[in-house]
């Protein structure tokens, strides 16, 4: 039994509010944080809406045989049909696939007749860097394997966020333009539910508004590493206190120049272990993403992942790990019930199988942390730092944006989700009956000797203007918040 048997939903809520009320102070503690490196991939996302009628245009304006745009084939873009054929695949069906570009003719075909309605940062290096940078972390140095003035200007203009330039000196990354550089774009082509369109002879109807991206990321792809910034950070590091990994979801077993995708994994231990080396006390975060590739997986899993603090995944991530692990039976029980009992045994799994002091992951309406009794940040700071994320994450579902001070804590007095307390309380029950008595619900932290369990109930949007990037901002203001 729990200690929190008598306890409503709404004397949890109430509860919750009030520790939730450290918010602001534990914002102003990641000014104190002393340097930070986001790597490895940033990139440019073009989004753009297009329409059923836009659509039938562009087939008309370039006489595509459109017999061949409804049949099903492989899921790569190599011809400018390939990029129509996946459009009409995603629309027809009112689901999301990323296809990969893998010629440039298509790039700048793309470029021209589709172009965009606006640019974001895209990838979770780029990302991590504006919230971090917005946070009030100083520095924050991130790796960019192309920066020409379009994607430097998708960084946020301020002092504390820097890269390197053209001739290799650290400067502000939003004034940067390293014009030589390759692109790196991911087109995100939305369309809406209900739209229709004509092709060979049929008129198909958008089932459930949903997007189709096209990548175009040939250096990101083989997780390119910029040497003028490896080398920069090997300098600079001795003022680094955490590292936020990202990007390697891309690679594949056999890159697309025929070298194996092992061979970037290894490349990059390299460059971390350059900037960890004689420092104590510094903090490396690998945010693992949804890698495909089941051969990468796994090699991700076994080498790069034992070596750093802290990893961080959702559920479908977490789903995959122990799938790659061997553990086959916890995975399909995760897959057909994705609830916090059975993500929770996943992640003792995962623990024991890593041996990584740090787990964090996030799903919907609950946050779960599980680290060592003798990780360097406490249990109570831990769920403070996930409380915050938890309130920024919630402002930019809500606002669609988190790029100045004032925005930040917009959502910091909303009650924490029904959904998220009744994960809490199974969750409650489940370490009760199977290790003792708790008070989860009401505290959100339990410890036995050998690990400390960190539970947050989250703050969910009903109508979310943005869910872009909501894994990497939760993740690594949890971790750095954490003071």
């Amino acid at each position: 039994m729990t200690a929190s048997i008598n306890l409503t939903n709404q004397n949890l809520k109430e509860g919750w509010i009030q520790k939730y009320k450290t918010a602001p102070q534990q914002l102003k503690k990641m000014a104190k944080v002393q340097g930070l490196i986001s790597a490895f991939n940033a990139n440019t996302d073009a989004v753009i809406k297009i329409s059923g009628e836009r659509i039938e245009e562009l087939l008309k304006n370039h006489g595509l045989d459109e017999a061949n745009l409804i049949r099903d084939g492989e899921r790569q873009i190599r011809t400018k049909e390939d990029a129509m054929r996946g459009i009409i695949h995603c629309f027809r069906s009112g689901i999301a696939e990323e296809w990969l570009i893998e010629e440039e003719d298509v790039f700048n075909w793309l470029s021209e007749e589709i172009a965009y309605d606006k640019l974001q940062m895209g990838g979770q290096g780029g990302i991590v860097a504006n919230v971090m940078a917005v946070c009030g972390v100083s520095p924050v140095y991130v790796h960019c394997a192309s920066l020409p003035a379009n994607q430097a200007g998708l960084f946020l203009d301020r002092e504390n966020l820097i890269s390197v330039d053209q001739n290799g000196k650290l400067q502000k990354a939003h004034s940067i333009d390293r014009r030589n550089d390759t692109p790196l774009v991911h087109w995100i082509i939305e369309f809406d539910k209900g739209d229709s369109l004509s092709c060979a002879g049929q008129t198909i109807t958008c089932p459930k508004s949903n997007r189709f991206i096209a990548t175009y990321d040939p250096l990101n792809f083989k997780l390119h590493i910029d040497e003028d910034f490896a080398e920069a950070m090997a300098v600079e590091s001795d003022q680094v206190e955490i590292i936020v990994l990202s990007g390697y979801q891309m690679l594949r077993e056999t890159l697309g120049d025929g070298s194996p995708g092992r061979e970037r994994i290894d490349a990059s231990l390299l460059t971390i272990d350059k900037w960890r080396s004689g420092k104590s006390g510094q903090l490396v975060h690998l945010e693992m993403a949804s890698t495909q590739d089941k051969v990468m997986r796994k090699y991700l899993l076994d080498s790069l992942a034992r070596r750093v603090d802290s990893l961080g995944f959702n559920e479908r991530e977490l789903i995959d790990l122990l799938e790659v692990m061997g553990e086959k039976d916890i995975a399909e029980i995760c897959a057909v019930n994705t609830n916090s009992v059975n993500l929770f045994e996943g992640m003792l799994k995962l623990f024991s199988y890593t041996a990584v002091p740090r787990l964090q992951l996030h799903m919907f309406g609950l946050y779960l942390t599980i680290q060592k009794r003798d990780f360097m940040v406490g249990a109570e700071e831990s769920r403070n730092g996930m409380q915050l994320a938890a309130v920024i994450a919630a402002t930019k579902a809500g606002t669609g944006a988190i790029d100045s001070e004032e925005v930040l804590l917009w959502a910091k007095d909303r009650a924490v989700s029904d959904i998220g307390l009744q994960e809490l309380k199974a969750l409650s029950d489940h370490i009760s009956k199977n290790f003792g008595a708790n008070e989860l619900p009401e505290k959100g932290i339990w410890a036995n000797n050998e690990f400390e369990l960190i539970a947050v109930p989250t703050i969910l949007i009903d109508k979310p203007v943005t869910l872009v990037g909501m894994g990497d901002t939760i993740s690594s203001i949890s971790l750095v918040a954490a003071r």
